[in-house]
């Protein structure tokens, strides 16, 4: 489906709105692009081709009908702007890559970066952040981590992304819980999950206490979260990466998880669900199918907005005890120029345009996204959000997914045997066990073909 816009900024690609809300890692399958030479965008220094991820129609206006405008009026130079679906981003950027038209600056995900670079396509934007002011850097360390490989900075995020407990007020208070006073550790989170936890008279749970994702994508995110809260890592090194999940605080970690849908008594019903999709109006939290769920920040906004009778509030970031806190977050999408390109400072222009505050202000709002700065706690925009507030508080405890070839291949494979477990078809111990030489080989194949 390709949709119209304004001259020069065009939308391709499918359907409306799924890019904020769950963003998937899109993998960058370079085999066919690593054949091409140069790439370089033809046209002259001051025309910037530029190539967006997503097809919402509130970004898309935001950028092409405000943002843009503003930086060609600033900077005199035209700017060329393509939305492109997710599920269509790698697949065009072959192309373009394999017969030199390639644009100068584009979008993806932090998980598509390290694939990027062992094909040799981004250009190092180290020297480029050397020119921002060490205050600015300071303000944007929270985001810039998940935009790097192997300490090389390739990708520029344009917001933060991460996922909290949400929970009902009203709940706590039913329970004899104090709503103001949630837990701080995952041990505490699992005996109020118990409290909150409602069956009827056959002992079907009604009311899960808790629910994190279990569906494909996000039960590998879950575990992620847990790990990184229990001490664990995923993955270690980069030439190649190596499973790193098989560890004490992986078994602590799926343990856990499986517990919630196991335990005696289990806590959790709706097992492989994705709720996190869902529209507003279906949301666990909304329907009172659940008490407490792991959520965006995106989700719980809206959630919060839409429903302010239900007094939805969000925990600071959790820990196992005697662990520090961690949640799965960081850098969300943001901008790579092309190493190719024959307009990178401009492409830098852009991109440092956007990160400007009062531009990323403009834009994170816009689209109902954490924002980069951690000086944005005092923007109107967050000050005025309890929701928006607590996801800014946590940046310190974000931790990124792996930004290493192959991840989200490994990613996937990782995520088969968590389902084993969480469907009791393998323990805790095996699972991990079994995945790590299956994820090894994965992160093996992905280096060799990037060396080639």
């Amino acid at each position: 489906m390709t949709t119209s816009a304004p001259r020069r900024r065009t939308v391709l690609g499918g359907a409306l709105g799924t890019s904020l809300l769950t963003l998937p890692g899109c993998a960058f399958a370079g085999d066919d692009s690593a054949e091409a030479g140069g790439s370089a965008p033809s046209g002259p220094a001051d025309h910037l081709v530029v190539w967006f991820p997503g097809t919402n129609q509130t970004e898309i206006d935001l950028v092409t009908q405000e943002i843009v405008p503003a930086f060609e009026e600033r900077t005199g130079a035209t700017v060329d702007v393509t939305y492109l679906d997710w599920g269509d981003m790698s697949t065009k950027l072959n192309a373009a890559f394999a017969a030199g038209t390639a644009p100068d600056v584009f979008g993806h995900g932090p998980a598509a970066v390290a694939d990027f670079v062992v094909n040799e396509r981004l250009e190092d934007l180290g020297p480029y952040l050397e020119r921002l002011d060490a205050a600015d850097l300071e303000d944007l360390d929270a985001a810039l981590p998940g935009g790097r490989v192997d300490g090389t900075q390739y990708l520029v995020p344009l917001s933060i992304q991460g996922s909290l407990v949400t929970y009902r007020a009203g709940d706590f208070r039913e329970a004899g819980l104090d709503p103001d006073a949630p837990p701080s550790t995952w041990e505490e989170l699992l005996e109020v999950a118990r409290r909150l936890t409602v069956r009827d008279g056959s002992g079907a749970t009604t009311r899960s206490g808790l629910l994190l994702m279990s569906d494909a994508i996000g039960r590998q995110q879950s575990f992620a979260a847990l790990l990184a809260s229990a001490g664990g890592e995923q993955v270690s090194g980069s030439s190649p990466a190596t499973a790193e999940f098989d560890s004490p605080a992986g078994v602590t970690a799926l343990d856990y998880f499986t517990s919630l849908f196991h335990g005696d008594p289990a806590v959790s019903a709706d097992l492989g669900q994705n709720y996190s999709d869902s529209p507003v109006e279906q949301q666990p939290l909304v329907t009172g199918r659940a008490s407490m769920t792991m959520s965006t920040a995106v989700r719980a906004q809206s959630m919060y907005d839409a429903h302010p009778e239900l007094d939805l509030r969000v925990m600071p970031p959790l820990a196992f005890r005697g662990s520090d806190p961690g949640v799965l977050g960081g850098a969300g999408p943001g901008l790579m120029i092309n190493r190719d390109s024959t307009a990178k400072d401009l492409g830098w222009e852009f991109i440092s345009y956007l990160l400007q505050p009062e531009t990323s202000s403009r834009y994170t709002q816009g689209i109902g996204a954490i924002p980069l700065r951690a000086s944005s706690v005092d923007d109107p925009y967050v000050q005025d959000s309890p929701v928006m507030t607590a996801f800014v508080r946590a940046a310190d405890a974000w931790v990124p997914n792996p930004n290493v070839p192959g991840w989200v291949q490994a990613r996937d494979t990782l995520s088969q045997f968590l389902e084993r477990a969480l469907n009791e078809q393998l323990s805790p111990q095996d699972a991990l066990a079994q995945a790590a030489p299956a994820v090894d080989e994965v992160l093996a194949k992905a280096a060799r073909a990037g060396g080639a």
